[in-house]
């Protein structure tokens, strides 16, 4: 059995303390100031997902608050499924154009577009 110093213990106790700090610690801020925060982090580009993992980083927790982050940016949330799926069915799209004899090409942009439509109808957007 390894047997450490003192020294050694307080070394590792010192570095443990150190690691707690480096966490942010818990920021209570008002509704409209979590909303704003919400709205400018939109601007940057991020999804909700990446907004609320940016707000943890920082010491905020959404589940404090009493709406969530794609009902306070309603209008500009887009699903990051969606928006996925829309990019990959143009670039299907974009090579079936160039290639029409690629038959696994058109059965995969049925596919992507099936799958499309699926997403639609579960959120409702036409």
């Amino acid at each position: 059995m390894l047997k450490k110093s003192k020294q050694e213990i307080k070394e590792l106790v010192k570095e443990e303390d150190s690691d707690n700090e480096k966490t942010p610690k818990k920021k209570r801020i008002s509704q409209l100031e979590f909303e704003k925060k919400i709205k400018e982090l939109a601007k940057k580009g991020l999804t909700s997902e990446k907004i609320g993992e940016e707000l943890k980083k920082q010491g905020i927790h959404p589940k404090e608050y009493n709406k969530k982050i794609s009902k306070i940016l309603e209008k500009e949330y887009s699903n990051p499924d969606l928006k996925n799926v829309q990019i990959k069915l143009e670039k299907i799209k974009k090579h079936y154009e160039k290639n029409k004899q690629d038959k696994r090409a058109m059965r995969e942009r049925e596919r992507i577009f099936a799958q499309l439509r699926k997403i639609k109808k579960y959120l409702g957007i036409k």
